[in-house]
């Protein structure tokens, strides 16, 4: 790759180092230059450009991200995983539900010891994580990377995923605690509810609560009859030696203690151990109290049939000390990730196919045929697999024939009695129907052939609140914007108040600067098919 300043008369297919603002407007860094982008340059009086140019041996940053996702998680559903389209060269893997995030730390070292242009980032191992949050993301540094380090990422990738998200194994529990003499049944209940909260946390359901004398005959005959598949035991008095009351319990019913004591603080007086198929853990003092301590840890990996060796547990003495640190608050009720967790945007589409088709000749354009489907069912299913949450049609009231070509796809159906009214009148109505926790709304037109999942998909990546990315707009490779729209939803009131027939374009003009163009390939942002004239070069087109 050749990077630094150019003349304009030379940079053309080169791409952007850094925004530049021309008339109406700003050109992003990123930007491929074009005949458009450098008449712009020279117009604001430009005569040079810094800017990247690709050489043979480079892979465009997001071919090479893809590729290097795809080696991370070749299966992404069998690893617990989502992978997002990429975008700027970063690509982000999600967990497709809550679970213990793995990860191989030795060949994930390795891979980001290949070449500076490629780097992997996650979280740290034996998180636990909820749905749709972010686990990691890979991000290639330059606008390339060479392809002998993006084989070679390949190469070291193949032999087994590296990342992964462990389900729940263990999804209910028995809890037995113990009270000694002259202790305040409501301390008894605070430690309960605070194990209460752990396991709601974690999506475990608690089957059975016993209470009985801190005493190794009672506390063996409570776990022998308590329901659930993992046992916690919490006492009213510290567990102080691995032959104490609780622990020699799981002995007396022929169980196995595994491990006792553990080097993180809070959580030391923590002891592991088996009663049959049964992983039983003896919960430190500390287990009373909602905020993070080692019994956590445990707990999580335990849930996630990943429960830790003796090894395992040494070795979380490093970061073990934890008295200190308000990096994580004290899980409450019916707890959830919080603000702060980088997660996947859930995004609902609207598919807009009330238009009246008055163009074609008396024939109905969304009911034409676009391979072995109608155009509308193509539409639909473009959109139901390019990872939106849900998808909504909007139609217009009378048109049965396009119900029944959508039936079967696992779409709403939403009439628009307004129809007649224009555009807005269908965003208006979508925007009202949709889930009200989306995060953006993707706004399609249903008349346009040529989009793919993929498409979509490269619009729900580079939607990003964060970094400014609040409407992300589909372009034709040569840049001219076009559709569909991704738009967040801090711009849903306005959607909700649209009518006529402009849609969403005042929106767009007004918010300029939220909005990210997504070239696709070709002309596919723009291809609309309105009259019979269209459909038959467009065909001819297709045919050739």
């Amino acid at each position: 790759m050749i990077f630094g300043p150019l003349p304009l008369a030379e940079a053309e297919g080169a791409i952007l180092a850094h925004s530049i603002a021309v008339a109406g407007g700003r050109i992003k860094k990123g930007a491929p230059l074009g005949p458009r982008e450098l008449a712009a340059l020279a117009a604001a009086g430009h005569e040079t450009v810094v800017a990247a140019r690709l050489t043979d041996g480079d892979v465009p940053e997001d071919a090479a991200a893809a590729r290097i996702g795809a080696a991370m998680a070749p299966q992404p559903s069998a690893l617990g995983l989502e992978r997002a389209a990429p975008f700027t060269g970063r690509l982000n893997l999600y967990a497709a539900h809550a679970g213990l995030f793995v990860a191989d730390t030795a060949r994930l070292a390795a891979l980001n010891r290949l070449h500076e242009a490629v780097t992997v980032a996650t979280l740290a191992p034996m998180t636990w994580v909820a749905a749709r949050q972010m686990i990691a993301t890979v991000k290639i540094i330059p606008y390339a990377a060479p392809e002998q380090a993006v084989a070679a990422a390949e190469a070291l990738l193949a032999a087994q995923p590296v990342v992964e998200v462990a389900p729940l194994t263990h999804a209910t529990a028995g809890l037995v605690l113990t009270a000694t003499p002259g202790m305040k049944p409501s301390v008894v209940e605070k430690g309960a509810e605070a194990v209460r909260q752990r396991l709601r946390r974690l999506g475990i359901a608690l089957e059975a609560e016993r209470q009985v004398a801190h005493e190794e005959a009672a506390i063996a005959e409570a776990l022998a009859e308590c329901p659930g598949s993992l046992l916690l035991v919490l006492t009213g008095s510290a567990t102080s030696d691995r032959n104490d009351v609780a622990p020699a319990a799981v002995v007396r019913l022929g169980g196995a203690l595994e491990r006792f004591g553990m080097p993180v603080d809070p959580g030391n007086l923590l002891f592991l151990g088996t009663v049959g198929a049964k992983p039983v853990i003896g919960l430190p003092g500390c287990a009373r109290s909602p905020k993070l301590n080692g019994a956590d840890w445990v707990l999580e990996r335990v849930a996630a049939g990943r429960p830790p060796d003796g090894e395992a547990i040494a070795a979380m003495g490093v970061g073990g000390l934890l008295k200190e640190i308000p990096s994580r608050p004290a899980p409450r009720a019916g707890d959830a990730p919080s603000e702060a967790v980088i997660g996947r945007a859930k995004v609902s589409a609207l598919l807009l196919a009330a238009g009246a088709s008055r163009r074609m000749g008396g024939q109905d354009k969304l009911l034409e045929a676009v391979g072995d489907r109608t155009l509308l069912a193509h539409a639909a299913s473009e959109l139901l697999a390019s990872g939106v949450d849900e998808t909504i049609a909007v139609l217009r009231p009378g048109a049965p024939e396009r119900s029944a070509a959508l039936q079967g796809l696992g779409l709403r159906m939403l009439e628009n009695a307004r129809a007649e009214d224009g555009m807005g009148t269908s965003i208006a109505a979508g925007i009202a129907a949709i889930d009200p926790t989306a995060d953006a709304v993707l706004i399609a037109l249903a008349d346009m052939p040529a989009l793919t999942a993929e498409d979509h998909a490269k619009l729900l990546a580079a939607f990003d609140p964060a970094e400014g990315r609040e409407i992300v707009r589909a372009a034709a490779a040569d840049g001219t914007p076009g559709n569909p729209v991704l738009i967040g939803r801090r711009f849903f009131e306005p959607l909700g108040l649209l009518s006529g027939d402009a849609g969403a374009r005042a929106i767009l003009s007004e918010h300029a600067e939220f909005v990210t163009l997504v070239r696709l390939p070709g002309r596919r942002a723009l291809i609309d098919l309105d009259t019979p004239e269209a459909w038959a070069e467009w065909r001819a087109g297709e045919a050739s």
